[in-house]
């Protein structure tokens, strides 16, 4: 592709119709997987002590993120591209690798999906039990970071997430088939390091669904402007310096 195209003419395919459903259902199993652990880790003995996170409890979350990830893009990657998250879309959408028709349906299932998996948890769990964490909404640690670094730590997560996914999945000296275990490793890393911060992100819609059903929408600002600007940021450097002149790369 020499720029940017639209592919308004392929919105309704039955190639991008399934592409549509898998990501829906992709992005709807990893909520389920990712924000169930979190709720029931609050609902688990030494999950939480004193109010606070248990080490067990960070790990256990940090755990479920990155497994139910690979799972999903394992599942998605040959329907839709396994992107399962707007932050990927707009990246790659940003470096010609998607046309902007599709990328947005893309990025409108994404959010659907994320809100079914939480409306299924919803009538899953007690309510007593959801609550506790107003159903896996995420928000600043104020004791640890202001809204400034919360900021700047969402902008570094989706700027890790986008390079990898560039370097092992994007490009064909990438992981192959290892591709989606990389990706996960990667999202189970920065939650570990950041949970105890911001919750850990880097993902809009996965932050939203939550935030919709418990009206959590304190510094919601953060969890789609910081992850998606790191992830703009990552996808142009890495298209446009280190993919730059690489023979065996497919033509932009």
């Amino acid at each position: 592709m020499n720029g940017f195209q639209l592919g308004l003419d392929e919105i309704g395919s039955p190639a991008n119709l399934r592409a549509y459903f898998a990501e829906m259902l992709g992005t709807m199993l990893f909520v389920v997987l990712a924000t169930g652990t979190a709720i029931a880790v609050s609902a688990t003995a030494g999950g939480i002590i004193d109010g606070q996170l248990s080490t067990a409890g960070l790990v256990a979350i940090s755990v479920a993120h990155g497994l139910g990830i690979a799972v999903v893009v394992y599942a998605t990657h040959n329907i839709s591209g396994g992107h399962v998250n707007p932050i990927v879309t707009v990246g790659l959408m940003l470096t010609r690798h998607m046309k902007i028709g599709p990328g947005l349906i893309y990025i409108i299932v994404q959010f659907g999906g994320a809100i079914l998996g939480t409306a299924i948890l919803y009538a899953i769990v007690n309510d007593d039990i959801g609550n506790i964490t107003d159903f896996g909404a995420h928000s600043i640690n104020t004791d640890v970071v202001g809204e400034g670094g919360a900021f700047l730590a969402e902008i570094m997560t989706g700027a890790v997430l986008m390079a990898v996914i560039f370097a092992v999945a994007v490009s064909r000296r990438g992981a192959g088939v290892a591709a989606p275990l990389a990706i996960g490793l990667t999202v189970m890393l920065f939650h570990l390091i950041f949970i105890p911060m911001t919750g850990a992100s880097a993902h809009p819609a996965r932050t939203f669904a939550p935030a919709l059903l418990s009206n959590a929408f304190d510094s919601y600002w953060v969890y789609v402007l910081g992850p998606t600007v790191g992830a703009i940021i990552a996808a142009v450097i890495y298209h446009h310096v280190f993919r730059a002149g690489a023979e065996d790369e497919p033509e932009s």
